[in-house]
């Protein structure tokens, strides 16, 4: 019995340029490109291609010629990830929808928008205000991060505490499955409880489902009024961490709520030129928004005052701002110091003060020091693994599985909005559990039969 050889990989780049042109790029330097993102892990070689999209018709070929020749497929955004999650590596094809980034329609009567998958999020928000509208996640990166990458990871942000994530403001996307096939998912309602909830499952899923060509998200008018921020020093982190609880349990809702810690916090300053802070100590920084955000700040600094806090309120939205740029300066400053693991588990907010205590259990144990910032108002932390050189050493990820499990026994997750990608992967059981571990890796098999999307992400062993 005769078998059809499969084809090479000169088989399929062929195939792609018949159908696809210029599109499909094969220069040494966009291989290169791909093979990496913000965590600074990279794959263990380059893809067989780099298409760069500017249509679904584009996506769909791709696919099809995938899907016909059992190519694995990596979708790949602005590359700003920070777990892995869109390296494209051996044998696979990358697809770039980075040039789809058109805002499609904008409706200011029904709150909503249509938009390509490209689309920078603060360029997104930017093209928005015109309109008296804006989109609320806010990532760290959402500079340079995509509508579509917030979407695969789940992201977050700054403003999620009081304005929700990305799973918050999608009312539907368009997805091509492994097949080629088109998908419309959700709607344009408020409402809609029809049949299963796919665009929510597909929201987070980090490309192993499905590759999003365009989403309708949801949207908010922008309220008039003034925010008001202040910063709130305590001896300790733990300090703090007891602080921003107590603010939670006031009722009390700020629009932002960070947590730096000394570490953090010492580092930033010393890149922004400021004042070294006091040795120790950690800053909760806060803002309020809306009509009543001068009452809501004098509030809040009331409570942090109770707890112990030296508190100064910003005198306008300017110092506001410069306040907020200390926080927002983290992560250049964790580069001065090294390479850096970013790490990203989530607790429940009245867990925040003992996942400190784990974190400096974390550090005597394993002997290091783990730079830490956490949305407080939602319980997300990022603790910075900081080392030299390109490879994670075993220690760093020792002691990083001692602190996500110590997440997880205080019932928490092992990522609020990075997603699992490729770091995470083999944890993911210890959170599901084998039987939810399994029904997942099944519902993706349903959507990619041959699991050729994202291969090697989340869910791979």
């Amino acid at each position: 019995m005769s078998t059809v050889p499969q084809p090479t990989a000169t088989d399929v780049v062929a195939l792609l340029r018949e159908a696809l042109g210029s599109r499909v790029d094969t220069a040494p330097e966009a291989l290169e490109a791909v093979r990496a993102d913000k965590s600074g892990h990279a794959s263990a070689g380059a893809p067989l291609a780099v298409v760069h999209a500017a249509s679904v018709a584009d996506v769909q070929q791709t696919l099809r010629i995938a899907t016909a020749t059992r190519t694995p497929v990596v979708t790949r955004g602005a590359g700003t990830g920070l777990a892995g999650g869109a390296n494209a590596g051996a044998g696979e094809i990358a697809l770039s929808v980075r040039g789809m980034d058109r805002i499609l329609e904008v409706r200011p009567d029904d709150l909503l928008a249509v938009v390509e998958p490209g689309i920078i999020n603060a360029e997104l928000n930017a093209a928005l205000a015109p309109h008296g509208l804006w989109w609320a996640p806010d990532p760290a990166s959402r500079e340079i991060s995509t509508v579509g990458g917030n979407i695969a990871t789940g992201a977050g942000g700054l403003l999620c505490a009081k304005y929700g994530v990305v799973r918050d403001a999608v009312l539907g996307l368009d997805v091509v499955l492994a097949d080629g096939r088109l998908l419309r998912l959700g709607h344009r309602s408020v409402k809609g409880v029809t049949g299963l909830d796919l665009t929510a499952l597909m929201i987070g899923s980090e490309g192993t489902l499905g590759v999003v060509v365009g989403a309708t998200l949801k949207l908010r008018r922008l309220v008039p009024g003034a925010t008001r921020t202040l910063a709130a020093t305590f001896p300790d982190v733990r300090s703090a961490a007891v602080a921003s609880a107590a603010v939670t349990a006031s009722g009390i809702q700020p629009a932002i709520m960070e947590l730096m810690d000394a570490v953090s916090l010492e580092a930033v300053h010393r890149l922004l030129r400021l004042p070294p802070p006091t040795p120790g100590a950690a800053q909760l920084t806060i803002q309020t928004d809306g009509p009543a955000a001068a009452v809501e700040a004098e509030g809040i600094a009331d409570v942090l005052r109770a707890a112990g806090g030296t508190v100064a309120l910003a005198a306008d939205e300017a110092e506001g701002e410069r306040l907020l740029a200390v926080r927002r300066a983290m992560h250049p400053a964790m580069e001065t110091l090294g390479t850096t693991l970013i790490e990203d588990v989530s607790v429940p907010r009245s867990a925040l003060p003992a996942m400190f205590d784990e974190i400096a259990r974390v550090e005597r144990d394993h002997g290091m020091v783990i730079p830490t910032v956490a949305h407080a108002g939602d319980g997300n932390l990022h603790p910075n693994f900081v080392f030299q050189g390109t490879e994670v050493p075993a220690a760093v990820w020792d002691a990083a599985g001692d602190l996500f499990r110590a997440a997880l026994r205080l019932g928490g997750t092992l990522t609020g909005e990075h997603g699992i990608g490729v770091l995470k992967r083999r944890w993911l059981a210890d959170e599901l559990g084998d039987d939810q571990w399994q029904l997942q890796r099944d519902v993706a098999r349903v959507f990619d039969p041959l699991g050729i999307l994202n291969p090697g992400k989340v869910f791979a062993v």
